[in-house]
């Protein structure tokens, strides 16, 4: 199949590209700066420079790329650490999500493209009521806490335009928590703050996260992009776990202490109702569906593996510097 992935150097699309042309696929991979078009070009795929909020660059660059199938993976996370400001910090990324999907999914019909798999997340985003571990077919949040609203907001636009979508037909991937090395959990400034106790674990610490690997993210994805049938998929590990039990275990595998004990009514004034939500309230995902219909098991089945992998890679090169 000629496939298109929109975000093509992002943690995801860095690792689709190879996997898809590994599998035969003829890949081009979307980018919005020129400068990226040698990383594209690395991985076996034919690069394509677009404003991703342009309707008339991203026309164009379907046009000119015919792909059979579009795997939407466009984020902006730069300074997307302060999860103080939420809503702010994911702006970017919200804009792609609605009038960037709006421009891929119109550009898509317009060239006869056959199928689109876009990027969602699972986790937070689930009603915080009932068990901790949640479907596909589970509500999202009715009311989220006032500073996670757009984001929740573009999330909801995302998965009904895309999962509603006919032609082409619609492939949502609820992603949990990314990590590898440099990436979502080990990103460079978030693991220094674990080593000096800047985390802490907020009240109860009930708050159920799901976490997958990047590369089993990826594999996944190609998953979807061959045999997927429209509808919505968690893409998560095996092993979700409350707050309290994966924070001073991620802290131990980093050779930090304990994270600090933070009440939830001084978290609320430090840190924000949503922090608190998050820490203490939220809900994990199931990988059943995805595992029966797209044939597919993640390498890292747990995080506590995954985790110990990339903290001890991260030990040695300290060790080396």
């Amino acid at each position: 199949m000629r496939i298109l992935v929109a975000g093509a150097t992002g943690a995801v699309g860095r690792r689709l590209l190879p996997r898809l042309v590994s599998a035969g696929h003829s890949v081009v991979g979307l980018t919005r700066t020129r400068e990226k078009a040698g990383v594209i070009r690395s991985f076996g795929a034919e690069p394509a420079v677009a404003n991703a909020l342009d309707a008339e660059s991203v026309h164009a660059a379907v046009a000119a790329a015919r792909p059979d199938v579009i795997v939407h993976e466009m984020t902006e996370l730069t300074g997307a650490a302060d999860l103080r400001r939420f809503d702010r910090s994911f702006a970017s990324t919200n804009r792609l999500r609605t009038a960037g999907t709006d421009l891929l999914l119109a550009a898509a019909r317009d060239n006869g493209v056959r199928r689109m798999v876009v990027q969602s997340y699972c986790g937070w985003p689930y009603a915080r009521i009932g068990g901790p571990i949640k479907s596909e077919t589970d509500p999202l949040d009715p009311e989220p806490p006032r500073e996670m609203r757009r984001s929740l907001d573009a999330i909801k636009y995302l998965e009904g335009a895309v999962a509603g979508s006919a032609a082409p037909e619609g492939v949502v991937l609820r992603y949990g928590a990314f990590y590898a090395s440099g990436t979502g959990m080990f990103d460079a400034a978030l693991v220094e703050q674990i080593r000096h106790r800047r985390v802490p674990l907020i009240g109860s610490g009930d708050g159920w996260w799901s976490f997958v690997h990047v590369e089993d993210a990826a594999a996944a994805t190609v998953s979807a992009v061959e045999r997927g049938a429209p509808g919505i998929y968690n893409i998560v590990d095996d092993e979700p776990a409350p707050v309290r039990v994966w924070l001073p275990a991620l802290a131990a595998m980093l050779g930090a202490k304990p994270p600090l004990h933070l009440p939830e009514w001084l978290a609320r004034i430090v840190a924000g109702d949503h922090l608190v939500a998050m820490m203490t309230q939220a809900r994990a995902g199931a990988n059943a569906k995805a595992k029966r219909d797209l044939g597919w098991r993640p390498a890292h089945p747990s995080w506590r593996q995954g985790f110990a992998e990339i903290a001890a890679q991260q030990g040695n090169h300290r060790q080396a510097a």
